[in-house]
Formats: C-alpha cells, sequence, structure tokens
C-alpha cells in the first residue's frame, strides 16, 4: 500500500486537512474553522481534530499516517519547526507546533509556509508541471506567494515570497500587516471587506452583505463576492477591479525579477475567479512587465482548495 501522509492548510478563515498517498491522490478531507486570535493550545487542538477527521474520512486508522505537514499563513523556521511569525493568530509566534503537534497525532510533523507547499504541490501535481520555474499568487482572505526556480522551493532566509507585502503605491492604504501600500491592502479579501463595510456605513448600497446573510456568513467569502459580481453589483465591481490592478502591478514587480516561466493564480478568490479573471490579470501585468516580448503563461491552479493541503502532506513524502 502506498505510503500516506496527512496536510493540514491553515488559512484564514479555515483549515483544510487531508490524507494524500505518495503519489498525491487525495483518500481523505475534513474541513475546521481557523479561530482567531486562539492560544497554542487551542491551535493543537484544532489541528489534531481536523488531521483525526480526514482520517476518518479516509477510512483508514491513524497509524497508518507516515507523518503529517502543516502548511502555516506566513514564515516559518522549517528545520526547527517553529512559527516565526503569526499575524491572525498572534500567540503562536515562537511557539514549537511541530514537535507539539507530533505528541498529539503520534507521527513526525514538518512545518511549511502554506503557499509555498500548495506552489510545490501545483508545481509537482497541478498546473505547474510543464514548467521549470513557476510563481504561484495564491488569493484570498491575503495574497500570498511562492517560488519554485529550477525544480526547487526557493524560501530565502524563511520569509521569501511574500508578494503581497510588494509595494503597488508608495504611501498607499493600510495594510493588515501594518505597513502602507501593499498588495494585499488593495486585493486581500479582509482588506476589501473592510473597504466595502466603510463603504456601507457611508451610504454607498451594495448587496453584498445582504448576500452574505443569505448565504449564512459572517464574511464575505470568495462566493458572495462572485455572486455580487455576477449581479453587477457597483462597489464590488470597484474594488475588485482595483485588486486587479493591483495584482498586475505586483505580479509584474515579481516578474521583473524572478523572470519565471509560468504564473499560477490559486487561493479563494483566484480559484473561484480565475478563469473569468486570468485576462483582465493578464492585461494588467503587461505594462508593468520588462520583458513583454515573451510574457509567461498565467494559469490558475489545477489543485482548486486542496493544493494546501496536498502540498503539505508532501512535506512529509519528501523528508529524510
Amino acid at each position: 500500500m502506498s505510503k500516506l501522509s496527512g496536510g493540514i492548510d491553515v488559512g484564514g478563515t479555515k483549515m483544510q486537512a487531508a490524507v494524500v498517498s505518495e503519489e498525491g491522490k487525495v483518500i481523505g478531507q475534513a474541513r475546521r474553522p481557523t479561530r482567531t486570535n486562539a492560544s497554542p493550545k487551542d491551535v493543537v487542538h484544532d489541528l489534531a481534530d481536523a488531521i483525526n477527521a480526514a482520517v476518518d474520512d479516509a477510512g483508514v486508522e491513524g497509524s497508518a499516517l507516515t507523518s503529517v505537514g502543516i502548511g502555516w499563513p506566513g514564515p516559518v523556521d522549517t528545520d526547527a519547526g517553529v512559527v516565526t511569525k503569526a499575524v491572525h493568530l498572534p500567540e503562536l509566534r515562537g511557539f514549537p507546533l511541530a514537535d507539539t503537534l507530533s505528541g498529539d497525532v503520534g507521527v513526525p510533523v514538518r512545518l511549511g509556509n502554506d503557499v509555498q507547499v500548495a506552489t510545490d504541490a501545483e508545481f509537482s501535481l497541478g498546473a505547474g508541471r510543464p514548467y521549470g520555474s513557476i510563481l504561484g499568487v495564491f488569493w484570498g482572505t491575503g495574497v500570498g506567494g511562492g517560488i519554485v526556480l529550477d525544480g526547487r522551493p526557493w524560501t530565502g532566509r524563511g520569509a521569501a515570497g511574500e508578494i503581497g507585502h510588494v509595494v503597488v503605491r508608495e504611501g498607499g492604504r493600510w495594510c493588515p500587516c501594518g505597513r502602507r501600500g501593499c498588495l494585499e491592502a488593495y486585493a486581500g479579501r479582509a482588506a476589501m471587506e473592510k473597504r466595502a463595510r466603510r463603504a456601507m456605513e457611508r451610504g454607498e448600497h451594495t448587496i453584498l452583505f445582504e448576500i452574505m446573510e443569505e448565504r449564512g456568513r459572517d464574511r464575505l467569502t470568495s462566493g458572495v463576492w462572485e455572486r455580487a459580481l455576477r449581479h453587477g453589483d457597483p462597489l464590488a465591481t470597484r474594488l475588485m477591479d482595483r485588486a486587479v490592478q493591483a495584482l498586475g502591478t505586483g505580479i509584474a514587480s515579481a516578474l521583473n525579477v524572478l523572470d519565471v516561466e509560468a504564473v499560477v493564480i490559486g487561493g479563494g478568490l483566484g480559484v473561484r475567479l480565475g478563469e473569468h479573471y486570468l485576462e483582465r490579470i493578464d492585461e494588467a501585468v503587461m505594462p508593468h512587465l520588462f520583458a513583454d516580448d515573451r510574457p509567461p503563461a498565467i494559469l490558475v491552479a489545477e489543485l482548486g482548495d486542496l493544493g494546501g493541503a496536498i502540498g503539505a502532506a508532501m512535506l512529509g513524502h519528501s523528508a529524510p
């Protein structure tokens, strides 16, 4: 039987867990909400609960797993298994997450950046397969990036690929990271929701929050944005137009440095809107691209919502 690994993708709103074979096939999965401002003990409990639920869904015993990988939203010390930065879960900063969870699940746990592991999965199993170098851009609650150069992940000193914090407008809007003018301040779903709420409070009409309530959500999810855009909501359209322009500027800036063969667009908004917005993102990239005579391919992630969990599981498959 193929070796099985567990993977958990920790997002801003949810934890997506999966049980994955060596060949990258998902045989079980589960989803749990991400509790913001949770204690380290609560986070470890939620991670263990998510992976155990995925094991149950796979119909195997927990002992069938050889390892568990975690895709964490931010910089990590992979070798030490320690979270080095945690914007959404600040109490986890400096916490030995891998060793602590390993004690709960009974197998080795490896830690990686969430977007990097998702990019690695797309490179090996998804849209990036035909290429030797790719840039992953994951557009969701925030905007994250991952880099593969000459077939190998590039993580720098642990914080490479943070495309969401490329400055697209000097002195621009405040970003959730506390700095100004970042790509994420214009294109991250959380930042866009804040601007939508302020506009509504000023009296601007929008159906965004009506759709949110109808669907029983407490946030403007990717599905809410998609429906509002489909109905031609003026506020949603304006904010999304600005997000696309910011994405084009940020992606082009990264391409001017990296000159990769392809860009893979993933994340909640990226996967849901990608097919309809690829051409627009491409058009927004081109005015800022230095090597505009040979632009890279721009593609939608093929592994969808499970890409991060698959990539996290691959951390265990690649362990020595």
